[in-house]
């Protein structure tokens, strides 16, 4: 069975109390929840949630590669290049590009490693 990766308006939205056994974590969607944690006891959390994950083999860091296709995925979004599979994509604006860059290192990771990514567009387009 392949791992299940929650995005991070997954964590901040419905607060799964109930975790899929495959659950594994995306230090991206780690370094989001940090940067965007309420109080300093909700960094703690966060903070050995990573070690946990890391302990059990679950953490998903990024890997040069995925750097590199990310770059190249914004590269061709900021030019509205087509992708080989489908027609022209809009053009991203440069101002936007940093904040898709975690978006998709998030999926980049989660897709080299077979699992799937669990989100919820109806968060990300409000």
């Amino acid at each position: 069975m392949p791992g299940i990766v929650f995005d991070t308006n997954i964590w901040i939205a419905h607060k799964p109390r109930s975790l899929p056994r495959n659950l594994q974590m995306s230090v991206v969607v780690l370094e989001e929840l940090i940067a965007g944690a309420p109080d300093s006891t909700a960094v703690k959390k966060y903070e050995a949630a990573k070690k946990y994950y890391e302990q059990e083999n679950k953490l998903l860091v990024p890997a040069a590669d995925d750097w590199v296709v990310a770059g190249r995925i914004i590269y061709n979004l900021r030019r509205g290049l087509k992708s080989k599979h489908k027609g022209k994509t809009p053009k991203l604006p440069d101002h936007e590009k940093q904040s898709i860059l975690n978006d998709v290192l998030i999926a980049r990771t989660v897709k080299r490693i077979g699992a799937l990514l669990v989100t919820d567009i109806l968060e990300t387009s409000r």
